[in-house]
């Protein structure tokens, strides 16, 4: 019998609070539900399955990302706006690393939840840019370009792929002003 109180929502933290912790590939159901003291056929009541749970847990860390990025360029715009955004990605995927891997996921086509959130992204992504000049199709690619950008090095970098002696915040701000200047240069 399921905890009272035991809801969906509640799975999906503490699920997200498992990936986190044991890494997003390995979060299963049997983890969920000991970490609930709960046996396993209880989380069935809240949950269909393991890729449900999975997809709420992308929807949980797309939200928490978005509200980070958020947060970070209230009151900013232009390059200081994309380097607190792309700072406040670092920092989240750093202090989050299953979220932020769960909320890399795609929406599926029917999930207007998970299409909501990720449009919402995009949205911000496109606002900030559009400090720019960028618009449009330009829009986009830029977007990609700039997720390509902040996921390889966040990537890269939780891989423990960057073994030279130098400082990764000044590559990380180098490559932020680069990608700034870029655009920039566009006009």
């Amino acid at each position: 019998m399921p905890r009272v109180g035991l809801s969906r929502a509640q799975l999906a933290v503490r699920a997200a609070e498992l990936a986190d912790a044991n890494g997003w590939d390995r979060l299963t159901l049997a983890d969920v539900a000991a970490s609930f003291g709960v046996r396993l056929p209880s989380l069935y009541k809240h949950v269909e399955s393991l890729a449900q749970l999975r997809r709420d847990v992308s929807v949980l860390g797309a939200r928490e990302l978005l509200d980070a990025l958020t947060g970070a360029v209230v009151g900013r715009s232009g390059t200081p706006a994309l380097r607190t955004m792309a700072t406040a990605y670092r920092e989240f995927a750093e202090r989050h690393p299953g979220r932020y891997a769960a909320s890399v996921v795609a929406p599926a086509a029917q999930d207007t939840e998970h299409l909501d959130v990720a449009g919402r992204l995009v949205a911000l992504l496109a606002a900030v840019l559009a400090e720019f000049g960028v618009a449009g199709d330009d829009a986009i690619h830029a977007i990609r370009a700039l997720r390509a950008l902040l996921h390889g090095f966040v990537a890269l970098e939780a891989a423990g792929a960057y073994a030279m002696p130098l400082d990764l915040d000044e590559s990380y701000r180098l490559m932020v002003d680069g990608f700034a200047a870029g655009l920039t240069g566009r006009r």
